[in-house]
């Protein structure tokens, strides 16, 4: 049985019905008692991602069905929580509308929200779900997007965003036989791929896939570089002061802990055309 949240009991006369009647209501401000902001609505457990959701977020703009990273993980920690699958119900919100101040329609949100302290005044967050890693995008047609290997992309013209822990990265772990070509910006490094000055770039790996499939007509993505470098932290959103926040950073150490999260990985990034180069 999913956990149940109570509403303030309900004054029959007056004014103060109408304000616990209010308090026990859904859209987007939840019930709210000692504990903090309640769920959305009673019994159920309310998650939004984005409008589109790309993969391997989710595959097909589809999250209901459980495939993709995100999708996955949702349910997982839905499970975690007490909830069946049957209890989850979908909504659609944009990224800046989901990490502003006020009353949300959710109780969780996720859409690779990195946490920062500017955020967290508006918003709770989770104990991180993900942590990026680096990886090569390749221009189709290549030599580097045939690559299988570290090796195979040491004599590859390779670029990256300026002032980015890709640059860190791409030289410690691919340590190409010539220099980076240093970009202002990721954007740069795409055009660049696009007119053939470079073979390959590396970023981020959401951004790779958001390159790959968003703005190359024949991009590959060659796969993920292994390195210490951290990246960005992602983490579920709560609505501010929610009373679930500590039951949902529980759960998701719990899905850390039994290797469930290295699991979904696995099967719906790794698995997903971004291998680890060795």
């Amino acid at each position: 049985m999913p956990r149940q949240f109570r509403c303030a009991p309900a004054v029959a006369v007056g004014a103060a019905a109408l304000l616990a009647l209010s308090a026990c209501s859904g859209g987007g401000g939840g019930a709210a008692d000692d504990a903090g902001v309640g769920p959305v609505n009673e019994g159920k457990l309310t998650i939004a991602t984005g409008e589109p959701a790309y993969a391997p977020w989710v595959i097909d703009d589809a999250p209901e069905s459980g495939e993709g990273f995100e999708a996955a993980v949702a349910y997982a920690v839905a499970e975690e929580l007490g909830f069946a699958k049957d209890d989850v119900e979908w909504v659609r919100t944009s990224f800046d509308a989901a990490i502003a101040p006020g009353p949300k329609d959710f109780d969780l949100n996720i859409q690779q929200f990195s946490v920062s302290e500017e955020r967290e005044r508006a918003v709770d967050f989770s104990a991180p779900y993900y942590e990026t890693t680096q990886a090569v995008v390749a221009a189709g047609g290549t030599d580097a997007a045939k690559a299988t290997s570290i090796a195979d992309l040491k004599d590859a013209a390779l670029g990256v965003a300026s002032g980015t822990t890709s640059l860190t990265v791409a030289e410690e772990v691919i340590a190409p036989t010539t220099d980076l070509q240093v970009f202002n910006s990721v954007d740069d490094a795409v055009a660049a791929l696009q007119n053939g000055t470079i073979d390959a770039l590396v970023t981020d790996l959401p951004g790779a896939f958001y390159v790959r499939d968003a703005q190359l007509d024949d991009g590959v993505i060659v796969g993920q570089l292994d390195s210490a470098e951290g990246g960005d932290e992602f983490a579920f959103v709560l609505p501010k002061d929610s009373s679930l926040t500590d039951d949902v950073s529980d759960a998701v150490e719990a899905l850390r802990e039994n290797g469930t999260l290295d699991d979904l990985a696995a099967e719906w990034i790794a698995d997903q055309g971004a291998p680890v180069l060795e």
